[in-house]
């Protein structure tokens, strides 16, 4: 068995200084997924992947969640992603909307974590995405009950065949159970590892009417 205990990297990235980043938590988070995105061709794969963590009510408990979903767009609302409202998840924000949401791009060594409020965006919106989808899986929305126990792989494979019927033709219609979300922040924080574990950890939190920023200790 590996001895994990020595199992370690040490970053050596460049400084995250509060003089050099914008005001507007935004702005740096664009600049930082641009950088993800080119960083494709060093192998970083899904630069829009990020953890959205929730939280389930287990009988007297409340129990953290957590599964890897797409980020579909950002704006000064918040970060966007789209799932199946009926699916564990969706359940679980129906209850519960504050979330965590992180990014980890380990070939730039940087993360980025935002806690916020989950809400759900128009339907004209979640309309628009659906749209240009592609159609597998614009069927499989309508075939897969999003977290549901199935007896096995062949009871997948029915529905999805049985759903690709019910729509022949193209354009497949948005069902009712599926849409996005917005997650407003009120709280992000940008991470730079840095060598010896002494990592950049600046925080933008939002008072009210403005972006504050502070430093954390790593």
């Amino acid at each position: 068995m590996a001895d994990l205990r020595r199992e370690r990297i040490d970053y050596e990235a460049d400084p995250l200084l509060e003089a050099e980043v914008p005001s507007d938590p935004f702005v740096l988070f664009g600049e930082w997924l641009d950088d993800a995105l080119a960083a494709k061709d060093q192998g970083l794969l899904e630069p829009t992947a990020m953890t959205v963590s929730t939280v389930a009510h287990d009988g007297d408990e409340w129990q953290p969640q957590a599964r890897v979903a797409l980020l579909k767009g950002y704006d000064e609302r918040g970060f966007v992603f789209f799932t199946n409202y009926e699916s564990a998840k969706g359940r679980e924000i129906a209850a519960n909307p504050r979330v965590c949401a992180s990014f980890f791009w380990m070939q730039l060594s940087r993360q980025v974590r935002i806690d916020g409020v989950a809400e759900k965006i128009s339907a004209e919106e979640s309309d628009d995405y659906f749209a240009i989808r592609p159609r597998g899986a614009q069927v499989g929305a309508w075939a897969s009950r999003q977290s549901a126990e199935v007896a096995n792989l062949a009871e997948l494979e029915t529905a999805y065949e049985e759903a690709d019927l019910r729509f022949p033709d193209d354009p497949v219609p948005r069902p009712p159970h599926w849409g996005g979300y917005v997650i407003v922040p009120h709280r992000i924080e940008f991470w730079v590892g840095r060598r010896s574990r002494m990592h950049d950890r600046l925080v933008y939190t939002h008072n009210e009417t403005r972006w504050t920023v502070g430093r954390l200790a790593p």
